[in-house]
C-alpha cells in the first residue's frame, strides 16, 4: 500500500474537479488531483458535452477562469487548425456552430487548454494529476474525513491519500457514500422542501434524472459505416416509455416545457407544430462540435457532431443508491440504447429525402477517445447531494413560486453566481421533463458546508441543492465555479487556520474570503440588475 501526503486532496477531475486544483494553486497550496479516467474535463471532455451557458456569459455571469477557457479553446483552433480568414476574424468563435452553445467544440480541444491551464503548476510540482484512479475506501474520524483510498486501474495497486481537505468532485458524489457524509439522492418530497415542482408523497431517493451515452458522429453520404447490430436492439426497438409519444426509437420526442409532441429529424429543418408555432431544428445542428465551412476547402469531409439527444437518455435504472452490479448494468443499458439508436439511423430511420437509413453516418471513435466511440464517461446529471447548513430550494430561484418577487433571493454569502432554466430530464421514476423557468442566481457559501463534516467540501454536483434545483445548478459554468470556489476555500481555511463553518459564520472572515474571490481570483458575487431580474 503506497501513502501520500498533500494539502489539498481532490478527488474527480471533471471541470469542478480541475478548477478547484487551480484555485488552491494559485493560492499556494499544494494538490492531488485524481480522475477515474484518462482524460481531465469530465463533462466537457470524457462525457463530450458542448458547454450549455446562459446568454450573458461573453461578458459576465462566470469566474476570469471560466473566461480563460472558453477563450483559450477559440485560440487554441486559430493556433493549430487551417481556418478561413472569415472565421480567424470572428472574434466569438463558434467552432461547431451549433445551436446549443456559443462555444460547440471538440472534447479533445477543450482537455489540451485544460492540460495548459495545469501545465504550470504540474511542472513546479504543486499540481499531481493521477489518472486512471478510482476511490474505494475513505477513513474518518469524527467529524474528519482522514484519508482516501484509491485503486489504481492500471497496474491494480492501492494508493492511500491524506490531507487535511479532501474535495468530492466526483460526478456522483462518491465520497459522500464512502466517508458516510450526510447526504441525499432522488427527489425530495413536497413535505419535505415546500417546493411546488417536488414529489407528492413521500421522498422518492431513486427518481434520478436521466444518464445519457454521448458520441460523435460524421456524415459521408454514398458509404456505408453500419456498425453491428447491438445485442439490445430488439428491446430498444420496441420500448415506449408511457409519457413518450412513439417508440424510443424514433424522430418524435417531447417538448420540454410544454410536453407536447415534437418531430425532429436528423438532417431537416425548422418545423411547426400542430399550433404553428417554430419548433426547434434538426438534430444535425443541434450539438454540431466541428463546422467544416470554417475550415480551409476539401480539410474535411463533413462536419462533426455531438448526439445528446433525447432519444438516447437513459432512464430505465437509477445509478445511485443501488448496488455495484446493478449500477452496472444501469451503464451497460445507457451502452446499448445509445449504440441501438444509432443502428437505428443507419438501417432504418425515415430519410428526410424519402427512404430508409442513413449508412453514411459514421460513429467517430477518436473524437472522444474510445475504441468502443462512445464518450468515456456517460453523461451525469444528478449525483448525491451534502446535507448542507444551507440548501438552495425552488422558492429561492424558481420564477413560478417566487411570484410577487423579482429575481432570485440574495445570498449575502455568495461565491459565485449562475442562471439556467430549471431543466430535469426523464426520470427513473419514470416521469416526463420539468423543465421551469428560474431566475439568475447566486451560489451560497452554506450549500459548500456539510452539515457535520468540517473537512469535507463537494466540488462538483454535489452541493447543498435539491432534485428541483440541481436542475439548474449543474451546468458547465457553475460546477466551475462550485469547484473553484470549494478549492479557494480550503487553501484559504488552510492559511488562516480556521474552518469553512467559521469562514462562513464569521462575518470579518466572511468578508475577507469574499474580497479574496473577487480580487485575486476575479469571481463575480452578483448579477447586474439587468441579468438578474431576466427570466431562464
Amino acid at each position: 500500500m503506497i501513502e501520500r501526503q498533500t494539502d489539498i486532496l481532490i478527488v474527480g477531475g471533471g471541470l469542478g474537479g480541475v478548477a478547484a486544483a487551480l484555485a488552491a494553486a494559485r493560492l499556494g497550496k499544494e494538490v492531488i488531483l485524481t480522475e477515474e479516467t484518462d482524460w481531465i474535463g469530465g463533462q466537457l471532455t470524457a462525457q463530450a458535452v458542448p458547454p450549455d451557458e446562459h446568454p450573458w456569459i461573453e461578458t459576465t455571469g462566470c469566474t476570469a477562469s471560466y473566461r480563460r477557457l472558453r477563450q483559450g479553446i477559440r485560440r487554441y483552433y486559430w493556433r493549430n487548425y487551417p481556418m478561413t480568414q472569415a472565421a480567424r476574424e470572428e472574434m466569438l468563435l463558434n467552432p461547431g456552430q451549433g445551436n446549443v452553445s456559443r462555444l460547440c467544440h471538440e472534447p479533445r480541444v477543450a482537455l489540451a487548454v485544460l492540460e495548459e491551464m495545469l501545465a504550470p503548476y504540474r511542472s513546479n510540482r504543486q499540481v499531481d494529476v493521477l489518472l486512471r484512479h478510482r476511490p474505494i475506501a475513505a477513513e474518518t474520524d469524527g467529524d474528519r474525513v482522514l484519508a482516501v483510498t484509491l485503486l489504481d486501474q492500471e497496474t491494480g495497486n492501492q494508493v492511500t491519500l491524506r490531507a487535511p481537505y479532501i474535495l468530492d468532485a466526483t460526478e456522483l458524489g462518491d465520497l459522500l457514500a464512502l466517508a458516510q457524509v450526510e447526504h441525499v439522492i432522488g427527489a425530495e418530497s413536497q413535505d419535505e422542501t415546500g417546493e411546488l415542482h417536488a414529489v407528492p408523497g413521500p421522498p422518492q431517493p431513486l427518481d434520478q434524472q436521466a444518464v445519457t451515452w454521448c458520441f460523435a458522429l460524421d456524415y459521408l453520404p454514398g458509404q456505408d459505416h453500419t456498425i453491428d447490430r447491438p445485442r439490445d436492439y430488439d428491446f430498444w426497438r420496441s420500448y415506449q416509455a408511457d409519457f413518450w409519444p412513439g417508440p424510443q426509437l424514433g424522430w418524435k420526442d417531447v417538448h420540454p416545457q410544454t410536453l407536447e409532441t415534437r418531430h425532429r429529424g436528423i438532417f431537416f429543418g425548422p418545423q411547426q407544430n400542430r399550433r404553428g408555432q417554430r419548433t426547434p431544428g434538426d438534430f444535425w445542428h443541434y450539438r454540431r462540435i466541428l463546422y467544416q465551412g470554417h475550415f480551409q476547402p476539401g480539410f474535411y469531409a463533413s462536419d462533426i457532431t455531438l448526439v445528446n439527444w433525447p432519444q438516447i437518455d437513459y432512464w430505465l435504472k437509477p445509478l445511485v443508491g443501488v448496488s455495484a452490479q446493478e449500477q452496472e448494468a444501469a451503464l451497460e443499458g445507457a451502452r446499448q440504447l445509445s449504440l441501438s439508436f444509432l443502428y437505428w439511423m443507419q438501417t432504418e430511420a425515415p430519410r428526410h429525402d424519402g427512404g430508409y437509413g442513413y449508412p453514411g453516418l459514421r460513429l467517430r471513435a477518436d473524437v472522444v477517445g474510445t475504441s468502443h466511440g462512445l464518450a468515456k464517461y456517460v453523461y451525469v446529471r444528478e449525483s448525491r447531494r451534502i446535507r448542507a447548513e444551507f440548501t438552495v430550494l425552488e422558492q429561492h430561484v424558481g420564477v413560478e413560486q417566487r411570484s410577487g418577487l423579482v429575481g432570485a433571493e440574495l445570498f449575502p454569502d455568495s461565491v459565485g453566481v449562475g442562471s439556467y432554466r430549471i431543466d430535469l430530464h426523464p426520470s427513473t421514476a419514470p416521469r416526463t421533463y420539468v423543465d421551469i423557468s428560474s431566475y439568475p442566481f447566486q451560489i451560497p457559501l452554506g450549500a459548500l458546508i456539510p452539515v457535520r463534516v468540517e473537512n469535507l467540501l463537494p466540488a462538483c454536483k454535489n452541493l447543498g441543492v435539491t432534485h428541483i434545483t440541481n436542475g439548474c445548478y449543474r451546468l458547465h459554468p457553475v460546477e466551475w465555479n462550485i469547484g473553484e470556489a470549494a478549492g479557494a476555500l480550503a487553501a484559504y481555511c488552510l492559511e488562516k487556520g480556521v474552518t469553512p463553518r467559521q469562514v462562513r459564520n464569521t462575518e470579518a472572515h466572511l468578508t475577507d474570503f469574499q474580497d479574496l474571490l473577487e480580487t485575486k481570483l476575479g469571481f463575480v458575487l452578483q448579477w447586474p440588475e439587468y441579468a438578474r431580474i431576466t427570466p431562464r
